[in-house]
C-alpha cells in the first residue's frame, strides 16, 4: 500500500496488538494505516511450513486461558480448527527419562513454589512492596534448578529477574488449546482486511506540533493520532524516538524487558514409535535445559523449547545451535540411536530478530506497576498497546490483541472530546 501523506490514525506495528486496534477502528469513519517494519503481519506470531508434513509456530502457539481468549471466537469466525487436546506439560511419556515417582515429587515442589509465591505476593501488596520471584524458592530444594527452568519457558527469564507481584497478576485459567493450522496463520488471517504499509520502519514520532509527524524508512506522514504497539525492547533501546522525549515511557519499557523463549522443530523418522502429543523432559537438575513436545498434532516431528539465559547463549552460538542442543538432549534421554532419526527443520531466534529483540515481556522486580505506566495515553494523541501493556494477560497474543482494541477505544474517546 502506498504511504499516505496524511492520516487520522497511524498504528505502529502489525502484530496482534496493531491488528486488534485496526480492526476495532474499521467502522469508525477514521482513516487508518498500520505501519509495519517487516514484510509480513503477525509480529511474534508467525506460522511456517517447516516441511510438507510439519506446520510450525515460530512464536506463540497456544491459546492460553482459552475460556477467556478472544482469538477463540475469531478462530471460529474464520473457520480455523481448534484442537482441545490436553497440553503435555504436566504429563510424562517416558518414565525412563523421568521416573514417575521423581516426576510426582517435582510437580509437588513446583506447585508448592507457586503457593508460596501467591501468599508472598499478597503480603507484599499490603505493604506496597515487590520482590524477586526467586525469593519463594525453598532453600536447598533439589528441584529449584528445574523450577527455574520452567520460569524460562513461562516468563522467558529466570526467577531472579521476575517481579513477584507481576507473576502473581497473570491470569491463568489452565485451559490451553491450539490452532491446527497455526496460531500465526490465524493472526495473519485476522489482519487480512487491515490497511497495511509493510517494509515501513518508523524511526521518529514528533509530537511537538499540532499534528504528529511520523518519520519512516519510506518517507514522512502526518497523523492526528498514533497507536504505538512495538515490543518494549524497541522503546527501551529508543529504536523509535519521540520528540519531545518521553522518559517515563522509556523507563517503563526498560522495566518490562522481553524475556527469551525459543523453539526448534526436528523431523522424526519412524514417528509411530513415540506417542502423539507427548512430553519429554529429563530429571537433569539444571536450569540450562530444554523441554520437548513429542509429535505435536501427531506430526512426524519433535518440538524443543529453550528459554532465558541458556536460550540467549544458544542463539549467540549461531544458526543451528538450538537444533544441535535438542538432538544432544533427546539422544541423552532416549538413547544415541535417536540421533540418526532426527533432522533439523526450523528454529526461532527472537533475540536476534531486529524488530522483536526478545519473545515476551516480564516485569523486573519492583517494576510491576510499569505496565500501567506504559499503557497510559499521552496528550490525547499518543496511545500505547501491546502484550506488555496488558494488566493480566501479558506475554500472550490475545493480551496483545485486546490491548489494541482498548487503545482504539481510547482514540475514539479522545476524538469525541476534541
Amino acid at each position: 500500500m502506498p504511504l499516505p501523506s496524511e492520516i487520522d490514525v497511524a498504528i505502529i506495528g502489525a502484530g496482534a496488538a496493531g491488528l486488534g486496534a485496526a480492526r476495532a477502528l474499521e467502522n469508525s469513519g477514521l482513516s487508518v494505516i498500520v505501519l509495519e517494519a517487516r514484510d509480513r503481519v503477525g509480529g511474534r506470531g508467525h506460522t511456517i511450513m517447516a516441511s510438507p508434513e510439519v506446520t510450525f509456530d515460530l512464536g506463540c502457539g497456544w491459546l492460553h486461558s482459552a475460556d477467556q481468549n478472544s482469538f477463540v471466537e475469531i478462530a471460529g469466525r474464520l473457520n480455523f480448527e481448534i484442537d482441545k487436546t490436553r497440553p503435555p506439560w504436566r504429563e510424562q511419556s517416558y518414565d525412563k527419562a523421568f521416573p514417575s515417582k521423581e516426576r510426582a515429587d517435582f510437580i509437588g515442589a513446583l506447585d508448592a513454589f507457586y503457593d508460596r509465591a501467591e501468599d508472598a505476593a499478597e503480603e507484599l501488596r499490603k505493604d506496597g512492596r515487590d520482590g524477586a520471584a526467586s525469593t519463594c524458592l525453598e532453600p536447598g530444594n533439589r528441584w529449584n534448578p528445574m523450577i527455574d527452568a520452567i520460569s524460562t519457558y513461562v516468563n522467558g527469564s529466570e526467577l531472579d529477574r521476575v517481579s513477584l507481584l507481576d507473576m502473581d497478576a497473570y491470569e491463568d485459567s489452565e485451559i490451553n488449546w491450539r490452532v491446527r493450522r497455526g496460531f500465526g496463520a490465524l493472526i495473519a488471517a485476522y489482519g487480512a482486511p487491515c490497511p497495511l504499509a509493510l517494509n515501513t520502519q518508523v524511526t521518529l514520532i514528533d509530537h511537538s506540533g499540532p499534528r504528529l509527524r511520523i518519520e519512516t524508512s519510506r518517507g514522512t506522514l502526518s497523523a492526528s493520532k498514533a497507536i504505538v504497539t512495538v515490543p518494549t525492547n524497541l522503546i527501551a533501546d529508543e529504536s523509535i524516538r519521540f520528540h519531545p522525549p518521553l522518559p517515563d515511557k522509556v523507563d517503563a519499557a526498560r522495566g518490562l524487558p522481553l524475556g527469551l523463549a525459543d523453539k526448534v522443530t526436528l523431523a522424526l523418522d519412524r514417528p509411530e514409535a513415540l506417542p502423539k502429543d507427548g512430553n519429554l523432559r529429563g530429571a537433569t537438575m539444571r536450569t540450562a535445559m530444554g523441554a520437548f513436545h513429542l509429535r505435536p498434532f501427531g506430526q512426524p516431528c519433535i518440538e524443543g523449547f529453550f528459554g532465558g539465559r541458556f536460550a540467549r547463549q544458544l542463539e549467540d552460538a549461531g544458526d543451528g545451535a538450538l537444533a544441535a542442543q535438542s538432538i544432544d538432549e533427546i539422544a541423552g534421554l532416549l538413547g544415541n540411536d535417536f540421533r540418526r532419526r532426527l533432522k533439523p527443520l526450523a528454529e526461532s531466534r527472537w533475540a536476534h530478530d531486529p524488530f522483536a529483540r526478545g519473545s515476551y515481556s516480564h516485569a523486573l522486580p519492583g517494576h510491576a506497576g510499569d505496565r500501567a505506566v506504559l499503557a497510559a495515553p499521552v496528550d490525547g494523541r499518543l496511545f500505547f498497546a501491546g502484550e506488555a501493556t496488558s494488566p493480566d494477560f501479558f506475554s500472550t497474543a490475545h493480551g496483545a490483541r485486546d490491548s489494541g482494541e482498548r487503545a482504539a477505544g481510547e482514540v475514539l474517546d479522545s476524538r469525541r472530546r476534541d
